[in-house]
């Protein structure tokens, strides 16, 4: 059996999507190309095809036009990851929620204890391990989401907005985590509306309008100097939002 490391996943081109729902063009010629490295951040005002274009990359959405080329080949059957905006969590422990992700792995039991145990330690969970996990804060919670999709190496991780509606500490402890998924090596694709979380976390930036992609540039350039009228208009908060699809 192949393990993640072991397929082709990047550079990960994307052709051409389209998505259509209720007659409106959500995604309307998406193309993009990533490499293996680093923490990509998504902008855009609301509608503009952010969390479906990762549910697309992650296989929740099949497009109705255009296609990946994973590295060469299809998509890999393990090592991409997606971590929601509200997570949800079985009504189970801590600990039985963030082993659930090695199932599918068939890592044997002690091993799922052990390497459960080690997330949980460095997300700050530890001594939670044996509450139920819907007793758990927001920002716990959104912890142990990202606990269990770190236990599984990913190659590639999605974040959508994970940081909405949490107060500053919260937000600092995510950062913190995503920080250390991606210098072990894990490709982070990330939303969000928050340009100053895009300024400290980023390596690039695609900023995405009316189901295309405008710009992408690292994420100095981007902020410093905006190629696109629309990007220019975004971080000046002068761009009008779009109904959340």
């Amino acid at each position: 059996m192949h393990t993640p490391a072991d397929v082709p996943m990047f550079p990960l081109r994307i052709h051409d999507l389209h998505w259509h729902a209720g007659g409106r063009a959500v995604l309307d010629g998406f193309s993009l190309e990533l490499g293996g490295e680093g923490i990509t951040i998504l902008l855009g005002p609301n509608g503009a095809g952010k969390s479906v274009f990762l549910r697309s990359v992650c296989g929740l959405l099949q497009p109705d036009a255009g296609h990946f080329d994973w590295g060469g080949g299809p998509r890999p059957e393990f090592g991409v990851t997606m971590v929601f905006q509200q997570p949800k969590m079985l009504r189970d422990s801590v600990q039985a929620n963030v082993e659930l992700a090695l199932r599918p792995l068939r890592v044997a039991a002690g091993e799922r204890r052990a390497r459960a145990q080690a997330v949980l330690e460095r997300v700050g969970l530890a001594h939670r391990a044996g509450d139920s996990a819907r007793g758990l804060s927001g920002g716990e919670r959104q912890r142990l989401a990202l606990a269990r999709a770190w236990i599984t190496r990913p190659r590639l991780l999605l974040l959508d907005e994970p940081t909405a509606s949490l107060d500053p500490s919260s937000v600092d402890a995510i950062e913190r985590i995503v920080r250390e998924i991606r210098t072990e090596g894990t490709r982070i694709l990330m939303t969000t509306h928050n340009l100053g979380q895009a300024m400290r976390l980023a390596d690039d930036v695609v900023f995405i309008d009316a189901g295309r992609v405008c710009e992408h540039a690292p994420v100095q350039r981007f902020f410093a100097r905006p190629a696109s009228t629309a990007a220019r208009l975004y971080i000046q908060g002068e761009l009008p939002w779009r109904m959340a699809f």
